[in-house]
C-alpha cells in the first residue's frame, strides 16, 4: 500500500537529472551548469533549461536571443564543477574551468570545445515556473563527437554526479 509523501519527497523520487553546460553570449560569455535541462517539443525541436532568477546566467539568457547546451563526459567534471559553483558575475568561467570556446554555426553563444555534444538553440519562449524560469529554445544546429556515448552521461542525484546504469531489459 502506497503512503502519502512530501512535495520534496516527490521531488526527490526522480532517478536524477541530466548534467549540462549552458552557454551564453550577452554582455560577457559565460557557463553554467545545470540540471534542469528537457526537451520540451520533438517537432518542432525545442529543448528548455531551467534557472533561478538570482543566478547571474539567469539575467544573461534573459537579454540573449540565443544560447548552447553542452553535454559534457565525465573526463571535465571538475571543469563542470567549477562552472557550478563559481559565479560569472566575478570570473571568467571558460579562464578559470580551462574550457575551450568554439564558434557556434548558426547561433552568437559560443560552445565548449571539450563536450562531446553542442546543441545550439534560439530562444522561442521565456516561460516563468515556480523558482525557476525556463528558457525554451529552438534547435538549430548540433554536433556530436563519432565516440559519444549516451549511456555514459552524467546525472546529478542528491548532490553527487552519477552516471546512467545499467540495462534494466
Amino acid at each position: 500500500m502506497k503512503k502519502p509523501i512530501s512535495s520534496e519527497d516527490a521531488e526527490d523520487a526522480f532517478s536524477g537529472f541530466p548534467v549540462v553546460l549552458g552557454t551564453v553570449s550577452a554582455e560577457k560569455d559565460n557557463i553554467i551548469t545545470l540540471a534542469m535541462c528537457h526537451v520540451f517539443s520533438f517537432d518542432p525541436p525545442y529543448i528548455g533549461v531551467g534557472i533561478a532568477p538570482k543566478r547571474f546566467s539567469h539575467g544573461l539568457f534573459k537579454t540573449s536571443r540565443d544560447f548552447a547546451v553542452n553535454i559534457p563526459s565525465k573526463k571535465i567534471l571538475s571543469a563542470v564543477e567549477i562552472c557550478g559553483s563559481k559565479s560569472g558575475r566575478r570570473m571568467d568561467k571558460f579562464k578559470a574551468s580551462g574550457l575551450t570556446k568554439e564558434k557556434a554555426d548558426k547561433i552568437s553563444a559560443p560552445l565548449i570545445a571539450e563536450c562531446p555534444v553542442n546543441i545550439e538553440c534560439v530562444k522561442v519562449k521565456k516561460v516563468e515556473a515556480g523558482d525557476h524560469t525556463w528558457f525554451v529554445g529552438k534547435i538549430v544546429a548540433a554536433r556530436s563527437d563519432s565516440t559519444y556515448n549516451k549511456n555514459r552521461d552524467m546525472l546529478l542525484y542528491w548532490g553527487e554526479y552519477r552516471t546512467i546504469g545499467k540495462l534494466v531489459r
